[in-house]
């Protein structure tokens, strides 16, 4: 008997304008996991995603605020299952290894597996999208850790209780990095592994933008490092001010030494003022730091609570 035929496994397809693709996703994931739910949630699409869906054998169902964010949210919420899979609607990701990365996630009680991107054609993944992902990927390592080398794959594998646990903030595609980062702050067991990767098929058009959803990504990249560091994010904050600070204050104090005069008496206000504000911010990361440990503490009960995969055995 197949061991994972006795968990509930949903995959879950958030949509938006995917009517090419989405019925190949339904089917393929059908064969890979055939005792899985398949779940397609529409965002407001314009084609006739809903129908070919349906007709395709998924549950569909809708999400009304617009994003990516707002639908993975709206999933995890809704949905009730041993397993998550999460993969996008644009028949891009191998269906194939769905069963491998389940059995791995149970097999290792992992809480995320991610699927890593390995393109077969020059098409599938753009120069400008795998220069994004590198230097994200890099930025995520040096803030949060180096545990991953894909964090914007939209590919991944999930415990229960990584779903019930997550928080979901993003609206959009910087879903992805907060995935990542909830991972890395609460220590997760997680791993990723190397998946097919292949271009959409004729027709179907992506709808991410390079510059405007990267933006959004380093948004939230920098909310997340203000959020999870405060006090390294705040100490920064203070040393910039404090550099500026001595800048304006060394010739202030030279001239005073040599005369025993404060001739540019505003000056010395100012850069009294800024080393203030300096020593404001490095206060208010302390105070933070204690918050967003209390905060991560909270979050970790809350973790584990949820039974992990495996756990009845």
């Amino acid at each position: 008997m197949d061991p994972l035929a006795s968990l509930r496994v949903a995959v879950l397809v958030p949509c938006y304008n995917e009517e090419v693709a989405v019925a190949t996703v339904v089917r393929d994931f059908r064969a890979a996991l055939p005792h899985a739910a398949i779940y397609v949630y529409d965002n407001n699409s314009r084609d006739r995603t809903v129908e070919v869906a349906r007709a395709a054998g998924a549950i569909v169902r809708g999400e009304p605020l617009q994003g990516k964010g707002n639908v993975v949210r709206r999933m995890f919420a809704d949905i009730e299952a041993d397993v998550y899979v999460l993969v996008d609607g644009d028949a891009t990701y191998h269906a194939a290894s769905a069963s491998t990365m389940v059995d791995r996630l149970v097999r290792e009680r992992l809480d995320m597996v991610v699927g890593c991107r390995v393109d077969s054609e020059q098409a599938a993944y753009r120069a400008g999208h795998r220069l994004g992902n590198a230097l994200f990927s890099g930025s995520v390592a040096r803030l949060f850790g180096n545990r991953f080398t894909d964090i914007l794959s939209g590919y991944r594998v999930f415990s229960r209780r990584f779903v019930k646990s997550f928080p979901a903030l993003a609206k959009g595609f910087e879903i992805e990095t907060e995935l990542t980062v909830h991972a890395l702050e609460l220590r997760m067991p997680i791993a990723e592994m190397n998946t097919p990767y292949g271009a959409r098929p004729p027709g179907s058009q992506s709808k991410l933008s390079t510059f405007r959803d990267g933006f959004r990504i380093m948004l939230m990249m920098a909310a997340l490092y203000k959020d999870e560091r405060p006090l390294q994010c705040f100490s920064i904050v203070f040393g910039v001010l404090a550099v500026v600070s001595l800048l304006l204050a060394v010739p202030v104090i030279q001239t005073y030494m040599e005369t025993g005069l404060v001739p540019r008496f505003p000056t010395a206000i100012l850069a009294t003022g800024i080393m203030l504000l300096g020593f404001l911010s490095l206060t208010c990361g302390f105070i933070l730091d204690t918050v967003t440990h209390g905060r991560r503490e909270l979050k970790r009960l809350s973790y584990l609570s949820i039974p992990g995969p495996g756990s009845q055995e």
